[in-house]
């Protein structure tokens, strides 16, 4: 294992046990763990300053990504739900929504933080883009190009997967 590695490792055991206390499952604290490494692996080790804080924080992203598409699907099929007796006895309907919920959060997953982040709080939770640049640090500007390349980005895949 190279040297640079060895500062997140060496947290390893007490990032899962700090998430198993708080998520009250080990399987799912070690699978966000992973998830947070695979990051680390990904990442530029040499800008990170404080590698324990670096995987609490990335575990804390991947987990509260994780509730929130658990959230946006339980939501889902509740709307599902509520369009009447036709919608709820068309299977076909149904299951098209839920494909469709689906793809939309893999091509989601493929893109940066920042570009789902930005979605998330614009779109499904109505934030504007002052204040979404306000919660982020950045400009409007830098806000408005994320939203363009979200958007982009999903109409690209949703094509690809429809044909």
């Amino acid at each position: 294992m190279p040297q640079r590695y060895h500062g997140f490792f060496q947290h390893y055991e007490e990032l899962i046990g700090t998430w198993t206390r708080r998520l009250r499952s080990r399987h799912r604290a070690e699978d966000f763990a992973h998830d947070a490494f695979v990051r680390v692996l990904e990442a530029d080790q040499d800008k990170v300053q404080q590698p324990r804080a670096y995987l609490h924080q990335t575990t804390r992203n991947i987990a509260v990504d994780h509730f929130r598409r658990e959230e946006r699907r339980a939501q889902l099929e509740l709307d599902i739900a509520e369009l009447g007796e036709e919608a709820k006895n068309d299977p076909e309907s149904y299951m098209h929504a839920v494909q469709l919920a689906d793809s939309i959060e893999k091509a989601l997953a493929e893109l940066p933080l920042n570009c789902r982040q930005v979605f998330v709080w614009q779109k499904l939770e109505g934030l504007s883009q002052a204040e979404i640049a306000e919660r982020l640090g950045l400009s409007k500007n830098m806000v408005e190009r994320y939203m363009i390349r979200t958007l982009r980005h999903l109409r690209e895949r949703l094509d690809l997967s429809a044909t």
